[in-house]
């Protein structure tokens, strides 16, 4: 059994049998037994709280201080005092508040694990004239794998022969899949667009850029301070104030039965369950609109966060070539779609797809042709009318006696260009747009208190900046590498800002981690980014970046109504219990009272209300 699954089994397994012991009790007390049910409630609570107070004490070596010291100084008072009835009662609570954290917890861990998908463990080496697969931890420097279409690449290593696009997107945020050539390198945990390849391992697994990568992960993990608890936020006054009112009470009365009273009306529902059962509700309807919230500090954190970066290539954007210009020269616009989609309806390039797409979108009908051609990984031709069409990359056409311009031999854009006999007669120009409702979730954003956002990209700075014009940020990055972009996550929280980083690839791993709290986009994105974040977007939408952020908002905001209703309420009954008014059993179960009545509110965050920013709950 693993740990977590062990972790799960004790703490429900552990309610299960105070719920089955305290019915014992009961049972024994209402026929009779009256010492033996006391013994059942002295054994219950004695191996209840022995584990509490050695987590307590180890907080208190960490300067972590907790409401939990309450409710273990009433248990053991209680018993002290015979009170075994309050004894039962605070006990149940307690176990009950820590099993709805635990909930939470296994709930996000469920969802996220049905969606994380494994980067390969094998690849394929060439063993004398045959390629054999083989565990990627045993490739050795030099040796020559073949990267196949749609596969990673294992480690990192140098094209031998052949030529592909590659989707960089994930390691090094370029927007556009990247043409590769013999003695060109290749990155780990790149993606294969084209065709096969061969390549010559430049580094083992463990050396690779991936595996450095997920080692700033794990650095930026460590290094984050943990995230503080909403309850033990209100924890240190509100325990001081019990047991000062107890400690005076005792002084006063010279009674320390009127003393536990005061402690018992005092156990902290409203931090030890109402809380977390607000905070599980939160997350309860995060993973409804397709959202997986990995803890309550998760979401709590979320619900402060002031400042909020974005990664560009496949979070703002789709990172998905889409044509943004067709530029033809001689010929009509229509003419030059039509010719460019009915040769690339039979090419298997990566651009082929979308400009087939267009031309259909646009009502172009394929023309009739022949002795079609293709060089892999540089263009098709065929004939049409007794022509001959070209179309592919400005080598493809040059090296087929088509001169291009010197401005579109020396463009850096992806582009397909065609050409018609020895006559170059224009081009289709790609580019990576916007995701549709990217403006409008960042305006969300803003409405719900975010002050600031940002851009941190690998991208060209030219191509960053446009994007960020779009969207009105103002505070971009680019051309930034893992590293680059960690150091700037640790500079906003060295200010003292609460940041948020969204992200989809490998390349945003490390500062994900390193954030206060990280949201990866993980319908597309990668394993890596997805378990080094606090925050998963199971759905290909980054509206639900402000639906998360809304959702903890809600979520805290009731979390705290219900805290300040139960304290408030506490405190007037430990007035009352301090004048002797109030017994602890009858405290324990007025304390009850308290507890459904701050549960049910609580409950709230199940339901979809609405939060704007600095206005409440409306």
């Amino acid at each position: 059994m693993n740990s977590k699954k062990q972790k799960y089994f004790i703490q429900y397994g552990w309610l299960s049998f105070v719920i089955l012991g305290l019915g014992i009790s009961l049972g024994l007390y209402l026929s009779g037994n009256t010492l033996y049910s006391q013994w059942v409630i002295i054994v219950l609570c004695i191996v209840g709280i022995i584990p509490e107070i050695k987590d307590i004490l180890n907080d208190m070596l960490h300067k972590k201080f907790g409401v939990d010291v309450i409710a273990v100084v009433a248990v053991l008072a209680s018993l002290a005092l015979q009170e075994y009835a309050a004894a039962g009662i605070i006990l149940l609570m307690f176990t009950s508040g820590s099993a709805l954290e635990q909930y939470a917890k296994n709930r996000a861990q469920k969802e996220l694990d049905g969606l994380l998908k494994r980067i390969p463990k094998i690849t394929h080496v060439k063993r004398g004239k045959d390629f054999v697969d083989i565990s990627i931890d045993r490739v050795t420097v030099g040796e020559t794998i073949l990267i196949k279409p749609g596969e990673i690449v294992p480690v990192d290593a140098e094209v031998a022969e052949g030529d592909s696009y590659f989707d960089e997107s994930a390691v090094t945020g370029e927007s556009m899949p990247v043409e590769k050539n013999k003695k060109d390198i290749l990155l780990s945990g790149t993606v294969n667009q084209d065709t096969p390849i061969q390549a010559r391992a430049l580094r083992t697994s463990v050396n690779s850029q991936y595996e450095q990568i997920i080692n700033l992960v794990r650095a930026a993990a460590s290094s984050k301070s943990p995230m503080i608890r909403l309850a033990d936020a209100y924890s240190v006054p509100f325990t001081i104030i019990a047991f000062a009112l107890a400690s005076a009470t005792w002084y006063l009365t010279g009674d320390p039965v009127n003393a536990l009273a005061v402690l018992v009306v005092a156990t902290p529902c409203p931090l030890l369950i109402a809380t977390p059962v607000a905070i599980v509700s939160g997350i309860s309807r995060a993973a409804r609109n397709g959202i997986i919230v990995k803890d309550g500090a998760s979401l709590e954190a979320l619900s402060r966060v002031n400042v909020m970066a974005f990664d560009k290539t496949g979070t703002l954007t789709i990172n998905q070539p889409t044509i943004v210009s067709v530029e033809p020269l001689g010929i009509s616009e229509s003419t030059l779609l039509q010719y460019a989609s009915s040769l690339e309806k039979n090419s298997g390039h990566v651009l082929a797809n979308a400009i087939v797409e267009y031309a259909r979108n646009n009502h172009l009908k394929p023309i009739d042709l022949s002795d079609v051609d293709e060089e892999v990984g540089g263009g098709i031709s065929a004939i049409y009318k007794k022509q001959k069409i070209y179309v592919g990359k400005p080598r493809y056409l040059e090296q087929n006696g088509i001169g291009l311009p010197k401005h579109e031999v020396e463009s850096v854009s992806t582009a397909v260009y065609v050409g018609i006999d020895k006559k170059y007669v224009g081009k289709i120009e790609f580019s990576d747009p916007l995701r549709k409702n990217t403006k409008t979730t960042l305006h969300r954003l803003h409405d719900l208190a975010i002050d600031k956002t940002i851009m941190l990209t690998g991208d060209k700075n030219k191509v960053a900046r446009s994007i960020a014009q779009q969207v009105d940020i103002t505070d971009v990055h680019s051309e930034l590498l893992p590293i680059d972009k960690l150091h700037i996550i640790q500079s906003h929280r060295k200010a003292g800002e609460i940041i948020g980083m969204v992200g989809d690839g490998v390349n945003d791993a490390p500062t994900l981690a390193a954030a206060d709290v990280g949201i990866a986009l993980g319908a597309k994105g990668s394993t890596a980014a997805s378990e080094s974040a606090d925050v998963v977007i199971m759905l290909d939408d980054i509206s639900k970046v402000a639906d998360s952020v809304s959702i903890s908002k809600r979520s805290v905001s009731i979390a705290k109504q219900s805290i300040f209703v139960g304290i408030g309420l506490s405190i007037v009954l430990m007035i009352f219990a301090s004048m002797g008014k109030i017994p602890p059993f009858y405290g324990a179960l007025l304390q009850e009272v308290v507890d459904v009545a701050v549960i049910l509110n609580a409950l709230r965050a199940l339901s979809s209300g609405i939060l704007k920013a600095n206005k409440g709950l409306i």
